[in-house]
C-alpha cells in the first residue's frame, strides 16, 4: 500500500481535503512509494490561523520555556538523526553519510536557537536627559512561512524555523513536495519536545499552497531557499504584500586556482564540492578556473579522482554519490552534457549513460567533466543542478576574477592558493557572498549568517545567524521618565524637551 503524506496543522496530522496529491519517488529504482497531500487555499489558511491563535499565548511566552523545548528537541532530534536520514536517502537520494550530515548541520542552527537569549539582549542607554532613559527591544513579527527546497528537506528547514520559533514567532512550513517526509517527522518530534500546538505548521502542495502563502494577510514574513527565478517571484509577490522577504536564489560557484597552490589538494576539494550530493547543493562548485599553465594537470587530477567514485543507493554503505531525485531533473542535467561539444567545450568524462545493474529504472547519471568551457556555453551560464563540472582557463589572477565578477550570481566562492597576499586581495575583491581560501564549500557555522549577492539573494537579510534573528523580529526603540519621589508636580511644559 503506498504511503500518504498529510498535513501537520495545529499539533497533529490532518488528512489532505483538496483531493490533489503529488508522488513522490525511490530515486534508486523510480518507483513511486509515497502520495503527498496537496493544499488547496483554505487548508494553507487553516495553518496560519493556527499559527496566528498560537502566536497569542508563544509571542508572550518566556525565553525560558522558548529555550527549553528547544533544548529538548534538539535531544530528540540528535536521537532520532538516523531516522530522519533513511527518510531523506528514501525521497531525495542522497547517501546516507550525507543525509546524516545535513542533518548534523542543522542541529547547528537548533544549537544557536537554544541560545538565542543572547542574541535577544537589547541595548540601554541611561540618562539621556535628565531622568530619561532610552532602551531598544526586539519583538517577533507573529505568523511567518518558511519555502524549502527538495535537496536539503531537513537542513534548510532547520535554517529557518528554530530561530524564528525562539524568537517567538509561530511558523508554516511549505516543503517541497518532492521529499516532505522528513518535515512532518521533525514536526512530530517538535510536538513531543512540548512545543505548544499551532506553533509549528507543515503544509505540502504546489504553487498553489506558495501563492496562498505569499498573500496571505497573516503572514509577516516569508523565507525562501530555491532557483533564482522562483527567488525573484517570490520577493517580487510577497513585497507587494507588505511582507519581509528573505529569498536565497542558485548560484554558479567558482573556484579559482592559482598556479602556487597544491593542486592535489585542489583537485581532492574540486571533485568532493562538485560531485557531493550529486552536485545538487545551491554551495556545490561547479566551475573551476585554471590560471596559467597548471590547467592540464588540474584536468587530469580531477579526471583520476573523479573516475573513482562509487555510484549507487543511497542506502548502500559503499556508495559515494547516489542517484537525481527524479528522471526529469536527471534528463535535464543530461541535455547539458549533450549539448557541450557542440559549444566548444571539451568533454572530459560523460556520465550521461550511467545505470547502475539491477537498479536500471532509477535516476542514474556518472561524473561529468567539461574543459576549456566558453563562458558562452550553457553548462556555464546555467545552474544545472548536477555532478557536472565545468573548467575555464585564465592567464592571470585579473582574467579569472573578472570571469568570476562577471557572472550574474554571487552565491559561494573559494580561491586555492599558498600566497596569503593573493587570498587577501581574493577576498575583498571577489563580488560574492561567501568566500573559502582553500576551502571549497564555505558555509558558514551557525553562528553566522548564509547568503549570496547579485541573483543568488533578494531582500536584505542572510539566513541564520544575527542576520536570522534580526530577519524574524523588529526594533522598538523605548523612551522613559520617571519622576523622582521627592520631586513636586512641575505642571505642564509646553517648551521642546531639554537633552540638558
Amino acid at each position: 500500500m503506498t504511503k500518504i503524506v498529510n498535513h501537520w496543522i495545529g499539533g497533529k496530522t490532518v488528512d489532505g481535503a483538496s483531493g490533489a496529491y503529488g508522488p513522490v519517488t525511490d530515486p534508486a529504482t523510480g518507483a513511486v512509494t509515497t502520495r503527498v497531500a496537496f493544499a488547496s487555499a483554505e487548508e494553507v489558511d487553516a495553518a496560519v490561523a493556527s499559527a496566528k491563535d498560537a502566536f497569542a499565548a508563544w509571542g508572550q511566552s518566556s525565553l525560558a520555556q522558548r529555550t527549553s523545548i528547544l533544548f529538548r528537541f534538539r535531544a530528540l532530534l540528535d536521537a532520532h538523526r538516523d531516522e530522519i536520514a533513511e527518510l531523506i536517502t528514501a525521497e531525495h537520494g542522497k547517501v546516507h553519510s550525507d543525509a546524516l550530515g545535513e542533518v548534523a548541520r542543522g542541529l547547528e542552527i537548533v544549537d544557536l536557537a537554544c541560545g538565542i537569549n543572547v542574541q535577544l539582549k537589547g541595548e540601554l542607554s541611561t540618562q539621556v536627559a535628565s531622568r530619561v532613559d532610552v532602551a531598544a527591544i526586539r519583538q517577533p513579527l507573529g505568523v511567518v512561512a518558511g519555502i524549502t527546497p527538495f535537496n536539503f528537506p531537513a537542513m534548510v528547514p532547520m535554517w529557518m524555523f528554530p530561530i524564528a520559533i525562539a524568537c517567538g514567532n509561530t511558523f508554516v512550513l511549505k516543503p517541497s513536495e518532492k521529499d516532505p517526509s522528513a518535515s512532518v517527522r521533525i514536526a512530530e518530534l517538535l510536538s513531543e519536545a512540548g512545543l505548544p500546538d499551532g506553533v509549528f505548521n507543515v503544509v505540502h502542495g504546489d504553487k498553489v499552497a506558495v501563492d496562498r502563502l505569499l498573500e496571505h494577510p497573516d503572514v509577516k514574513a516569508v523565507s525562501f531557499v530555491g532557483s533564482t527565478p522562483i527567488a525573484r517571484h517570490i520577493h517580487a509577490t510577497a513585497s507587494a504584500h507588505g511582507k519581509r522577504v528573505q529569498a536565497l536564489g542558485g548560484a554558479k560557484n567558482h573556484m579559482l586556482v592559482l598556479p602556487d597552490a597544491d593542486l592535489d589538494a585542489a583537485a581532492d576539494a574540486a571533485v568532493s564540492a562538485a560531485y557531493g550530493s550529486a552536485g545538487e547543493r545551491c554551495m556545490a562548485i561547479s566551475a573551476v578556473v585554471a590560471v596559467g599553465s597548471i590547467g592540464d594537470t588540474l584536468v587530469e587530477k580531477i579526471r583520476e579522482r573523479a573516475e573513482k567514485i562509487k555510484i549507487g543507493p543511497g542506502n548502500d554503505p559503499a556508495s559515494e554519490m547516489g542517484p537525481l531525485i527524479t528522471k526529469a531533473h536527471r534528463d535535464k542535467v543530461a541535455s547539458y552534457v549533450a549539448g557541450a561539444a557542440a559549444e566548444g567545450c571539451e568533454v572530459v568524462l560523460d556520465g550521461t549513460g550511467y545505470t547502475v545493474e539491477g537498479f536500471e529504472d532509477g535516476h542514474w547519471i556518472g561524473i561529468s567533466l567539461l574543459d576549456r568551457v566558453p563562458t558562452t556555453a550553457k553548462a556555464y551560464q546555467d545552474e544545472i543542478f548536477g555532478p557536472v563540472l565545468c573548467v575555464l582557463r585564465a592567464g592571470t589572477y585579473e582574467e579569472g576574477l573578472a570571469l568570476i565578477n562577471a557572472s550574474p550570481f554571487g552565491n559561494g566562492t573559494a580561491i586555492f592558493t599558498r600566497d596569503g597576499g593573493a587570498a587577501r586581495r581574493f577576498q575583498l575583491e571577489v563580488e560574492a557572498g561567501m568566500v573559502g581560501v582553500n576551502v571549497p564549500i564555505p558555509v558558514p557555522v551557525g553562528y553566522h549568517s548564509f547568503g549570496g549577492w547579485k541573483d543568488s539573494l533578494f531582500g536584505d537579510h542572510h539566513i541564520y545567524g544575527n542576520d536570522g534573528t534580526h530577519f524574524y523580529t523588529r526594533g522598538k526603540v523605548v523612551t522613559t521618565r520617571w519622576p523622582d519621589p521627592a520631586d513636586a508636580p512641575a505642571g505642564v511644559d509646553l517648551g521642546f524637551p531639554r537633552n540638558h
